[in-house]
């Protein structure tokens, strides 16, 4: 079955960094499109950014845009968000995303805090 794993939130000080990753299991992950969420206590889930599944094309949120990075290593089945420059308004739960045959999984989350 499709599982998605992110780790590395956390607490960090505005203007600092993090980076996220997402490991994948249960489908061929080089052949599908990966994307990472957002959700904010009591805020509805935004798309954050998406990378492609052949070229790595990427996007983002305005929001995140210059300051946040979306890759993917399709040998470690791992996508990753490097986010620089936080912003306590970046503070969410922070979710990785696959739409599979037309579903769309979704991991547990990951908290990142950014406060001073």
């Amino acid at each position: 079955q499709v599982q998605l794993v992110e780790s590395g939130g956390g607490w960090v000080q505005p203007g600092g960094s993090l980076r996220l990753s997402c490991t994948a299991s249960g489908f061929t992950f080089s052949s599908y499109a990966m994307a990472w969420y957002r959700q904010a206590a009591g805020k509805e889930r935004e798309l954050v950014a998406t990378i492609s599944s052949v070229t790595s094309t990427t996007n983002y949120a305005d929001s995140v845009k210059g300051r946040f990075t979306i890759s993917r290593d399709n040998g470690k089945k791992t996508v990753y968000l490097q986010m620089n420059s936080l912003k306590p308004e970046d503070t969410a739960v922070y979710y990785c995303n696959v739409r599979y045959r037309l579903v769309d999984y979704w991991g547990k989350g990951t908290l990142v805090t950014v406060s001073s």
